[in-house]
């Protein structure tokens, strides 16, 4: 098993260049010693190069929250996995949960925004999930299932094992509601299972798989010690270096 614990702050809309080079300076002074976990912030692409001086010899990557399904071209307003990589970017994420049911990115959308990121060497989180009307009506399995085989499509073994995924139960981003240890745990398992059927074993054994729901200091430890939880991925806890930093030393 090679997988690396990997903690990432995506700050969605939230924090301008001045505001994110302050949080981002603060958060390398405190996670000095981080061990063997891999940090990245994604900022608002507006704040991309103002992180990316704060945090320059740190060790801590920085990513785009979002990229197109095409390099370049007459596509206002959005930004591509090469000009993001061009730009200083290491890493992107893709199929945010906000990406698909906000601005309608459907599995086929994600899939090719996929390719994008690991055709342009950065490394790519791909984030799965389900919301709370397909969990009650037990459709979360079904529904990871569906948006890992999308996502991943017919990528060989070799390029699925350089991917993180994110499994974040929608119902718990930004509602204060948490799914427990034991809840997270299953879903983590199921994907592990599913990722050991679909390829050989060790790409289950190289995963990365990030818990993406509300994590926060005081659940952080108990969420990070379930087997199949290799670290998560923070949204309003990652805005403070002091909230961050204590998720990333746990």
């Amino acid at each position: 098993m090679s997988r690396v614990r990997t903690i990432g702050g995506n700050w969605k809309l939230n924090l301008g260049p001045a505001e994110a080079s302050k949080v981002a300076t603060e958060l390398v002074a405190a996670v000095v010693d981080r061990g063997d976990t891999r940090v990245t912030l994604f900022p608002t692409a507006i704040s991309l190069t103002a992180v990316l001086e704060a945090v320059r010899g740190s060790g801590i990557h920085v990513g785009i929250q979002d990229v197109h399904t095409a390099d370049s071209g007459a596509y206002t307003g959005a930004n591509s996995a090469t000009l993001a990589r061009s730009a200083g970017a290491t890493a992107a994420l893709v199929g945010h949960s906000e990406r698909r049911h906000v601005f309608g990115d459907s599995d086929a959308t994600v899939h090719r925004k996929l390719i994008q990121c690991l055709d342009a060497g950065l490394l790519t989180t791909l984030c799965i999930g389900e919301t709370l009307e397909q969990r009650d009506s037990a459709q979360t399995e079904a529904v990871l299932a569906e948006q890992l085989k999308s996502g991943f499509g017919e990528l060989p073994p070799d390029r699925v094992a350089t991917v993180t995924l994110a499994y974040e139960p929608v119902w718990a981003i930004g509602t204060g509601r948490t799914a427990s240890p034991e809840m997270a745990q299953e879903a983590h398992a199921f994907v592990r299972a599913w990722l050991r059927q679909a390829y050989p074993d060790w790409v289950a054994d190289d995963v990365c798989i990030q818990y993406g729901g509300s994590m926060k200091p005081a659940n952080a430890a108990a969420l990070l010690s379930c087997p199949d939880i290799d670290g998560g991925l923070v949204g309003g806890a990652a805005l403070k270096a002091e909230s961050f930093s204590a998720i990333i030393l746990a």
